[in-house]
């Protein structure tokens, strides 16, 4: 009787998987485009807009543009200036070992890197190769040298600065653990942010003519962007944009990315079988095809850190305000403001389905391959089913590359970011959801490199994405206006921001 009545279960739950795909059929189309899970539509959050996605749908194959998205920059006259004034040359003495210590992202560590040559070049100190802190947020534990390629930064400051590799046998007592004990006097923990040039010569100097070598820890944002000589600021321009090369396996597996985005095959094959695999011959190639690097930078910490509506309904809202209070313990301003206050002030990170309305407004449809450079979507594939909808053809690493070809950066934030840095650089247009280290990062390597990049107007998307009565012809024409000055055009640096955003006029000459 048991054995009868399993048999039955048996056959009706066969029964039940014949005709499921029947009713839902999405569950069971090949998943070729940015590994989407299975189940995620059933708990996919409603639109927030829409009214202008149904629009945008409709009309993506059909809507005459108001402007060619892939259009390049205009030449503004606007050149890399790096060469010094005077001719480089090292000091004849160094005055000791200089050590610095970086915390944060991959990006923020970039720019301390630049800065610790920068203060290396100022003190006539031998730069140590930087210390890389584990990430706290991403547990990531790389070294410079899994990240860069050492030997290309030591030889293209050759000129500028010493380098060292490791510290000599006198000093290998300098450790990171060796300054966590116990106050030390080669350690300089007071380095202000934004610190002048003088201030290393008064604080620093004195370590290094007493001690032979001088340890910063922490050392991010400590060097100003202002009242710094004009070959200090070109020094710093030069590390970001020259001396700073990612290691080979990086780099193979960019390019590996890169030529698959714009060498499409018709049906991609298994991949798996050959590292860094050719996708298709070169014989039988069209030519390259133009793709858009998005990074949307919606993770967890910056939906809950911003305190909008993301249209999750209550249960989202208490989620992240639970999650606020944990991690913050009501130190965000934002939250005194309702949700109405921070569009308007264009406070709000853009969603993935919003991002990707601008995209369409500016032109982009359906046939656009988008290739997606983030870490951690909040909300996971059902955050994104509207961006996908609009934009079908949009890849990431997983969807391209092997597991096999991804082994080496598996579960390494810093990794992860720099294959996205290294694609974001080589791709037609890249745009980033919301400011943040990445968005200021590429923003400025792509202007010095004259290369488009699309910077949203948060507060004009703010206030139309509140208007929920405009029209799809009303928010286009509003969003091309609004971002005409707003892809990668020169913008001169004002005091106090950063040359690493805004490399004009410091690091750029024109005419």
């Amino acid at each position: 009787m048991k054995q009868s009545h399993r048999n039955r279960g048996g056959a009706l739950a066969g029964a039940f998987v014949l005709i499921l795909p029947v009713f839902f059929p999405s569950l069971f189309t090949p998943l070729s485009h940015a590994s989407p899970s299975l189940l995620s539509e059933w708990n996919a959050p409603k639109p927030m807009h829409l009214g202008l996605l149904n629009s945008a749908l409709q009309q993506q194959d059909s809507q005459e543009k108001l402007s060619d998205p892939w259009s390049p920059l205009p030449d503004e006259g606007w050149k890399p200036c790096l060469d010094s004034s005077n001719a480089p040359s090292l000091p004849t003495n160094s005055q000791g070992y200089l050590q610095v210590f970086l915390d944060g992202g991959l990006n923020q560590q970039r720019m301390g890197i630049c800065d610790a040559v920068a203060v290396a070049k100022i003190l006539n100190a031998t730069l140590v190769i930087p210390y890389f802190e584990v990430n706290l947020v991403w547990q990531d534990s790389s070294s410079f040298g899994d990240i860069f390629d050492v030997d290309h930064f030591i030889d293209v400051l050759k000129d500028d600065i010493s380098i060292v590799k490791e510290l000599p046998e006198d000093f290998s007592w300098s450790t990171r653990r060796y300054y966590a004990t116990r106050i030390r006097a080669t350690r300089i923990k007071n380095a202000p942010v934004h610190a002048s040039a003088n201030w290393y010569h008064e604080n620093v100097l004195p370590i290094l003519e007493s001690y032979g070598i001088a340890a910063i820890a922490p050392f991010s944002h400590r060097l100003a962007f202002d009242n710094l000589p004009m070959d200090i600021q070109r020094l710093r321009c030069k590390v970001n944009f020259k001396a700073l090369s990612f290691v080979p396996h990086i780099r193979a597996l960019g390019d590996a990315l890169i030529s698959r985005l714009r060498y499409p095959p018709d049906q991609r094959e298994a991949l798996g079988t050959n590292y860094l695999k050719e996708v298709t011959d070169a014989a039988d190639r069209q030519g390259p095809g133009k793709f858009v690097v998005l990074h949307l930078r919606f993770d967890k910490d910056m939906a809950a850190h911003s305190a909008c509506d993301f249209g999750g309904g209550k249960a989202e809202e208490l989620a992240l305000a639970k999650y606020r209070q944990e991690m913050w313990q009501g130190r965000v301003l934002n939250s005194k403001f309702t949700d109405e206050e921070l569009r308007n002030l264009g406070r709000c990170p853009l969603t993935p389905e919003e991002i990707g309305l601008l995209l369409a407004a500016l032109g982009f449809d359906n046939n656009t391959r988008l290739y997606l450079a983030s870490h951690k979507v909040y909300g996971g594939e059902a955050r994104l089913s509207a961006l996908r909808k609009l934009f079908p053809l949009m890849e990431d690493k997983k969807s391209l590359a092997s597991a096999e070809e991804r082994a080496q950066i598996s579960g390494k934030a810093s990794l992860l970011a720099a294959v996205d840095y290294y694609v974001g650089m080589h791709s037609d247009i890249f745009v980033s959801a919301s400011p943040g280290n990445m968005h200021n990062a590429m923003v400025g390597h792509r202007t010095f490199e004259n290369l488009k990049t699309i910077r949203p107007n948060m507060g004009l998307l703010g206030q139309l994405f509140l208007n929920k009565s405009m029209s799809w012809s009303e928010f286009q024409q509003a969003v091309v206006e609004g971002h005409q000055s707003r892809q990668g055009q020169i913008r001169i640096r004002n005091p106090e921001q950063s040359i690493y955003t805004y490399p004009a006029p410091d690091c750029m000459c024109h005419g």
